[in-house]
């Protein structure tokens, strides 16, 4: 295959402990089929044994050998605005920390406003919001499209850290603030989310990464949520994914619906391996986000979130 017609992304996640093992995961195209193959499952693990080959070397002749071009990750590859590595661009910085500060404050006047209103209609709408029923519909509406929840207005009072979030963050928060917390129990926060240690972890594999590789930023969470967003996967199948009792099979249904939608294949021996494995199935879902950037189905990020150096990916099904 030449490369005119040569596409491939790979998706690394990178969260969990320092033991664990992690995985490069390696979607390729081919033209003459129109279909994209799961090429490559890379299994990588910090170098305990002097005598093993290390992971930084795997890693650097796996990126040769497949001329990868562009990697999905799951850790920030930029730092808020109030850290040393910005000094240089406090200023630019400083400028889209006081837009994001202006629409929170916003979103809060709108929301006392409601309240001033018409109290008692706010008050219904509120606690209807607020009631557990696992078969409504949590993508309705997003997340500043109504009354704001309960948690999204906590979230928004206590306001936006300059030294540990990233504009990018309120970003997310208005659009998936209310289904993430639904859904997974889990909000978003780029220095939260992922512990020191994996970003150091990932500064050091970067230095082993040719200066040719283009890098990426997307989210498990948000790319599950996308898919369900586009009937790709159920409801059902994001909580059966939570229950130890039916996470394997629940890998194991979620990759063969995308199997069926996005056209792609995989091998019944990495496919075994993506189902047993969350971190190999997370390197996969991040792979599959990647997959809609070479596509051009991705949602467009506005300006002050940065999206040039960002780099931030949700993906569009």
């Amino acid at each position: 295959m030449n490369d005119m017609t040569q596409k491939n992304i790979a998706g690394m996640s990178l969260k969990g402990g320092r033991k664990d093992q992690f995985y490069f995961c390696l979607l390729e195209y081919f033209d003459d089929q129109d279909r994209w193959f799961l090429k490559s499952l890379l299994r990588v693990k910090d170098q305990e044994n002097k005598k093993e080959k290390s992971g930084d070397d795997v890693i650097k002749s796996w990126i040769e050998d497949y001329q990868l071009k562009e990697l999905v990750v799951d850790v920030p590859l930029t730092y808020p605005a109030y850290h040393q590595q910005n000094q240089e661009n406090i200023l630019e910085e400083k400028e889209q920390l006081i837009m994001v500060q202006d629409l929170i404050q916003e979103l809060l006047v709108e929301d006392e406003k409601r309240i001033h209103d018409n109290p008692k209609r706010y008050e219904l709408s509120r606690n209807h919001d607020d009631m557990v029923d696992f078969s409504r519909d949590v993508l309705k509406v997003e997340t500043y499209d109504h009354i704001l929840s309960r948690s999204f207005k906590r979230r928004l009072k206590k306001g936006f850290l300059p030294y540990w979030n990233r504009t990018l963050d309120f970003w997310v928060w208005y659009y998936y603030y209310d289904q993430l917390l639904d859904l997974f129990n889990i909000s978003f926060d780029s220095f939260g989310n992922v512990s020191l240690m994996n970003i150091f972890r990932f500064d050091f594999l970067k230095t082993h990464f040719p200066k040719s590789l283009l890098l990426f930023e997307s989210d498990f969470y948000i790319t599950l949520i996308e898919l369900l967003r586009s009937a790709v996967i159920s409801k059902k199948d994001i909580f059966a994914l939570y229950n130890i009792e039916e996470n394997v099979e629940a890998r194991l249904d979620i990759i063969k619906k995308i199997e069926a939608t996005q056209k792609i294949f995989i091998y019944d021996e990495e496919l075994e391996v993506l189902c047993k494995n969350p971190r190999a199935f997370e390197s996969f879902i991040l792979a599959l986000s990647g997959q809609c950037i070479q596509l051009g189905r991705t949602r467009t990020l506005p300006d002050w979130t940065m999206p040039l150096k960002t780099r931030f990916v949700v993906p569009s099904f």
